[in-house]
């Protein structure tokens, strides 16, 4: 299906351009979002009207994002969540939980803004990208530690899961030797 964006749509086009696109893509993002027309004369006709209001709308969202960039990019959060000795996390940090810590703090972003491939279940820092707008992105630091105490000794470098590690290695290790022990003893 081909569309006129709207707006600037990732790798796809930027604003005014007619591009081809899936139908479904189409239909169920760039249209109901209004992010895009069909491409028609009459839509053509429409967009050209438009454009430089359109072209207005978008500098403002953009300088907007800028303005939010400059109070969240670098900055860095702590996450208190329970967690296994082997540093595993008995649930996990989601986009939505990450757009609720950001509300907490008093920045407005939305967890679809949030790009993380898929949620967080590790203790330890994680760099986060937020896309506030088409062409303005941050990136914010997540410490996730079951304490603060613990969070503080990460941010310095520290592994604090290195014991539990090595403990189970060692522990591996020893079922091992006992498995072999076990055999040269029958033989």
């Amino acid at each position: 299906m081909k569309v006129i964006l709207l707006e600037r749509i990732g790798k796809h086009g930027t604003l005014g351009e007619t591009i081809k696109v899936r139908d479904g893509f189409a239909r169920n993002f760039l249209l109901p979002q209004g992010k895009a027309l069909r491409a028609t004369k009459e839509n053509q006709a429409k967009f050209d009207r438009e454009r430089a209001a359109l072209e207005t709308r978008n500098a403002e969202r953009k300088s907007e994002a800028e303005t939010l960039k400059i109070g969240l990019d670098q900055r860095s959060f702590i996450v208190v969540r329970q967690a296994a000795e082997t540093g595993q996390l008995y649930g996990s940090v989601a986009a939505r939980d990450i757009a609720e810590i950001l509300s907490n703090a008093g920045h407005s972003v939305g967890r679809s803004q949030i790009n993380i491939k898929s949620p967080i279940k590790n203790l330890g820092i994680h760099s986060i990208d937020i896309a506030l707008h088409a062409e303005v992105h941050a990136t914010i630091t997540l410490n996730i530690a079951r304490s603060e105490d613990e969070a503080q000794r990460q941010a310095k470098g520290e592994d604090v899961t290195a014991g539990a590690r090595e403990d189970t290695f060692v522990r591996e290790v020893g079922s091992v030797m006992d498995e072999e022990g076990a055999e040269h003893e029958e033989l």
